[in-house]
C-alpha cells in the first residue's frame, strides 16, 4: 500500500527546539559579543583609513591623467566595498544574537532542522543548515 504524500513543505515544518543551559547560551553570547565588538573596531580602522587616503588623494591630485584618475576611483570603490563587507558580517552577528534571544539560534530559518555543531563553529552566525545554504547559492 502507497503512503499518501505529505502536504507540509519544508518551511511549515518546526523541529522541536532544544534546550540549551544558561552556562551554553551565555559561551554563545560572548563568543558573538566578541566578534562584533572585533568586527566594530576593524570597521571603525577601515573607515580611518579611508580618510585618510581620501585626504591624500585630494591633495595629490595635481597634474593627474585619466589613468590615475580611474585607478584612484577604482581604489577607492574596493575601499568602501571592504568597510561595507564588514557592516554586513556585524549585521549578521547582531541577527545571531537576536536568534539567540529569541531561542532560534542554532535551528534552520528555512527548515527547521538544527545546524550542525560544526557549521556553528565555522560561521557562528550562520542561519541556514548546510543544504539550505547550498539550495540558496545555486539559486
Amino acid at each position: 500500500m502507497v503512503k499518501p504524500a505529505d502536504t507540509k513543505t519544508a518551511a511549515g515544518r518546526k523541529a522541536p527546539k532544544g534546550t540549551r543551559t544558561a552556562a551554553e547560551t551565555e559561551k554563545i553570547r560572548a563568543a558573538l559579543s566578541a566578534r562584533r565588538e572585533e568586527l566594530t573596531i576593524e570597521h571603525s580602522q577601515t573607515l580611518s583609513e579611508i580618510t585618510v587616503l581620501q585626504r591624500d588623494r585630494f591633495t595629490d591630485s595635481a597634474g593627474d591623467d585619466q589613468a590615475d584618475t580611474g585607478t584612484k576611483t577604482f581604489e577607492r570603490e574596493q575601499e568602501i566595498s571592504l568597510a561595507n563587507s564588514i557592516l554586513d558580517r556585524i549585521s549578521q552577528v547582531e541577527r545571531a544574537l537576536e536568534r539567540l534571544d529569541e531561542g532560534g539560534y542554532g535551528w534552520c530559518e528555512r527548515c527547521g532542522n538544527p545546524i550542525p555543531v560544526e557549521r556553528l563553529a565555522a560561521f557562528p552566525s550562520a542561519t541556514l543548515c548546510v543544504t539550505c545554504k547550498q539550495l540558496e547559492e545555486r539559486r
